[in-house]
């Protein structure tokens, strides 16, 4: 089992860069595929980054291509959302995930979530 900590949102203009964070507690967080959601008011959680074990492997939403960069530490534990170019349509509640089994865009593969961290970005 494996407990995730997001931060690093907070309010940024158009135009701005965040860095998100995800901290993972345990030993076995290299064992782990990690995605980035993000959810807006009424919606379901949308797909933003994946990134697998080793790192070698990245995806990213259309909506966020060229613009947002997943990492990941493993000697860390930690899993990172570079967002640079930011939009007002990107404020979201975002959600870092972590899937056992599957390298997916599909939330419903993601077995552990963090709580959430706030985006809000002003035009």
């Amino acid at each position: 089992q494996v407990q995730l900590v997001d931060s690093g949102g907070g309010l940024v203009q158009a135009g701005g860069s965040l860095r998100l964070s995800c901290a993972a507690s345990g030993r076995t967080f290299s064992s782990y595929h990690m995605g980035w959601f993000r959810r807006t008011p009424g919606k379901d959680r949308d797909f933003v980054a994946a990134i697998s074990r080793s790192g070698g492997d990245t995806t990213y939403a259309d909506s966020v291509k060229g613009r947002f960069t997943i990492s990941r530490d493993n000697a860390r534990n930690t899993v990172y959302l570079q967002m640079n170019s930011l939009k007002p349509e990107d404020t979201a509640v975002y959600y870092c995930a972590a899937a056992r089994k599957y390298y997916s865009t599909n939330a419903n593969d993601y077995n552990y979530w963090g709580q959430g961290t706030q985006v809000t970005v002003s035009s």
